[in-house]
């Protein structure tokens, strides 16, 4: 077998080829607990699981949940709504930015800890859950790296050359350069998130020439500017020979964000978000960016 042959997408049900992804949530959230949305988390298996079938009934066939290590992820729950609703979950390993963790949590994964940890909820699993992670996520700061970046993104590069596995990261270009250069993780390997919060088309292409995929996710926020001006940055994109790196995603983070809740939720990414770029872009354009883009972008030949 050839290289084409072995690469697959890592899901919480096991692994899949590229083409069974289907129409594809990018970035999201079904489980998420985080001190800094204190009384906000997503924790109702209920609420995810009506969610995830909304998404379904909408067209959607697979949901990339980033959620990382020790922030709510819940996998033994996702495989069972996975396995409930039809939708294929990729599940994350990885680390979010120090404040979203107690320092005694992270004291316990210095060192190579976390590039073990990493690798092992990859390869063998997350707990007793029965999924492994299909993506490792990371995150930095905005303007600089901090110790803290540093070290979550070394380990995250550690675990993509044991495994292969792709790495998701926020739209932190300090983060992108550490990671492809000195690092040595391939561009093509990395996914840069939240690209809508930041309208700079400079910006933008600064991160297309890298050659990673490029996510715009969130674009349902409430009163955002970034949300009309989402699709005219994802079309400058497109006519700028990028297409085929373009990624959307719901990034769903907090209960009352839900469909289900009253909010827009991962249905608003096809019954809303979909027609709009449709007409920015036409159907062809928008179909490569929610089916084709991401079966490459989170697929690999698994170590």
């Amino acid at each position: 077998m050839n290289g084409a042959d072995t690469v697959r997408v890592r899901t919480v049900l096991g692994d899949i080829r590229p083409d069974e992804l289907g129409v594809t949530d990018a970035h999201d959230h079904l489980f998420l607990r985080s001190p800094r949305l204190p009384g906000r988390e997503l924790a109702d298996v209920v609420a995810a699981r009506a969610e995830l079938a909304a998404f379904r009934a909408a067209g959607g066939a697979g949901v990339v949940q980033w959620t990382p290590y020790g922030m709510g992820r819940r996998a033994a729950e996702l495989v069972r709504i996975s396995r409930a609703t039809g939708v294929h979950v990729v599940c994350a390993t990885g680390l979010h930015q120090a404040a979203h963790y107690d320092d005694e949590r992270l004291t316990a994964l210095r060192g190579d800890g976390l590039a073990r940890l990493f690798v092992s909820e990859l390869t063998e699993g997350i707990g007793e859950s029965g999924a492994r992670a299909g993506l490792v996520k990371v995150a930095g700061g905005f303007h600089a790296l901090d110790a803290h970046a540093r070290w979550t993104a070394k380990a995250a590069a550690e675990a993509h050359h044991a495994t292969g596995a792709p790495v998701t990261v926020h739209l932190e270009m300090d983060v992108l350069d550490l990671l492809c250069g000195e690092l040595a993780v391939p561009p093509h390997r990395v996914i840069l998130g939240h690209l809508n919060r930041s309208p700079d088309p400079v910006v933008h292409r600064q991160a297309a020439r890298s050659g990673c995929y490029l996510a715009f996710d969130g674009p349902s926020r409430a009163h955002h500017a970034t949300d009309w001006r989402m699709p005219g940055a994802v079309r400058a994109l497109a006519e700028a020979g990028f297409a085929d790196r373009l990624l959307l995603g719901g990034d769903t983070v907090t209960a009352g964000a839900r469909s289900v809740d009253g909010g827009p939720g991962m249905p608003y990414l096809l019954r809303r978000v979909r027609p709009r770029l449709e007409a920015e872009l036409g159907a062809e354009a928008v179909d490569l960016i929610l089916t084709a883009n991401p079966a490459r972008a989170f697929a690999t030949d698994w170590r």
